[in-house]
């Protein structure tokens, strides 16, 4: 008899190619939500000083005179999380191979959600923060967390049409590659041109392995890792490796689906010719066998399947959990609560991720679904859409990696803005959430 956690039961309603997919995002949302109250437990406590110290402590890498120095808080943002982008590089990748992105007439009404979703909060943002200190914070509240906002849907369960959180993914995924490229457009101060060359020599390496069919990892990895420290050095975020990494990681299987039937049913064939020996277990024969058999597997999965579905769980466990345990830990001072929300960083934020988010997701899906341009997700309604639109709004990881890379320098910013993210992601989750399951009723429940 299997047992499930309380939540894994909602997973039998998504469709088989998102099962895994979703159960990460879930997996990750649920301890993410953890770490951050644990965070702020810290930021709050006489503990706060260590917390503080033990996220600032140095950690540095020597050969010979060659140096390598940074805090623990650095290495995280800069290191582990080129690893959560790496994700994203790979999630973007399928869904724009086999995925919803493959198919333009699915994708377009997700596509178009996912601009609106990021132009209109950035337009907030910068109304309320024009002229000001603040004003080059415009991109944080354009990023939606996508582990928080699926886990909301899939905790919903059947409540909510599986086309929807099919819409949902894809919005996510558009938002996600959107981010990178303000990332690496806009927040990068200072450019150092022969560690950008000695990067870009080593993404065309990674294409060269590609082409050439190398399908083992570790040559990718060893690139990869070069690729991500010439990055690191030339003042583009080191995160964008992961993103450009996985663009070069081959989606292909090795040996064709008709291949790998013809081969399997010939080993098998010849594995049953062999008797059962109950006592003894396998001959040494029958184990060859079984290992062709899993060397035939391995290379009709292809590379980047096999490290997205190796690579969630760590991501899931480690990475965003650590992200949230180093970032997420403001000293709140609840006294003066009240005046940190209206600063306009703040202000802005909590505009572009509420007000923004809605009017950008909802309003550029009505009218395009009103002009014809696209349909609803099959069993959604327009209600259940804005439902989304709030669960857009929930910015917690993106928005708080980009609000350090914005305001880097300034902790009484970066302070404002963390505030604001929390503010607006604790209310958007909680109203999209609520209107999805007291309000918003699928298609065929109207009906």
């Amino acid at each position: 008899m299997k047992l499930y956690a309380p939540w894994e039961k909602a997973f039998k309603k998504v469709s088989t190619p998102f099962e895994h997919f979703i159960h990460a995002q879930t997996t990750t949302g649920l301890i993410l939500m953890f770490m951050t109250v644990l965070a702020l437990i810290f930021a709050n406590t006489p503990f706060a000083d260590s917390y503080a110290h033990f996220f600032h402590m140095k950690i540095d890498f020597n050969v010979g005179d060659w140096k390598l120095s940074h805090t623990l808080h650095h290495w995280i943002n800069d290191g582990l999380m080129a690893i959560f982008f790496f994700v994203i590089g790979l999630e973007i990748k399928r869904e724009i191979t086999v995925g919803e992105l493959s198919n333009f007439k699915a994708a377009l009404l997700p596509i178009l959600a996912a601009v609106g979703g990021m132009v209109f909060p950035a337009l907030i943002y910068l109304y309320i923060n024009a002229g000001m200190q603040g004003a080059g914070g415009w991109g944080i509240p354009m990023a939606t967390d996508i582990a928080f906002a699926i886990s909301a849907l899939v905790l919903l369960g059947k409540r909510v049409p599986p086309a929807l959180v099919t819409f949902l993914v894809a919005l996510a995924i558009v938002d996600d590659l959107g981010a990178v490229m303000v990332i690496a457009l806009f927040y990068t101060e200072q450019i150092h041109m022969l560690p950008l060359m000695l990067a870009g020599a080593s993404f065309l390496i990674l294409v060269f392995f590609n082409r050439f069919g190398i399908h083992m990892i570790l040559p990718y990895f060893i690139v990869g890792l070069f690729m991500w420290f010439f990055m690191l050095e030339s003042g583009v975020h080191a995160t964008i490796a992961g993103v450009i990494a996985a663009l070069a990681i081959p989606t292909r299987p090795k040996l064709s689906a008709i291949g790998f039937r013809k081969d399997a049913k010939t080993l098998l064939d010849e594995y049953d010719t062999y008797p059962i020996d109950t006592k003894h277990g396998m001959n040494e024969r029958q184990k060859a066998i079984l290992l062709k058999l899993e060397s035939n597997i391995n290379e009709i999965s292809t590379p980047a399947a096999r490290l997205e579905r190796d690579l969630h769980l760590p991501v899931a466990l480690i990475v965003i959990p650590l992200f949230a345990l180093a970032n997420a830990g403001i000293a709140i001072d609840f006294s003066s609560i009240s005046t940190t929300i209206m600063e306009p960083v703040s202000l802005g934020i909590i505009g572009g991720l509420i007000l923004g988010k809605v009017v950008g997701i909802f309003g550029v899906a009505w009218l395009a679904i009103k002009l014809k341009v696209a349909s609803l997700p099959q069993n959604s309604t327009l209600s259940q859409i804005f439902g989304v639109a709030f669960l857009g709004g929930i910015g917690f990881t993106m928005s708080i990696f980009v609000a350090d890379l914005a305001f880097m320098g300034n902790p009484e910013l970066i302070f404002q803005a963390k505030v604001g993210i929390l503010a607006a992601s604790l209310f958007a989750g909680l109203f999209g959430y609520s209107w999805l399951r007291f309000v918003a009723r699928s298609a065929n429940v109207e009906s």
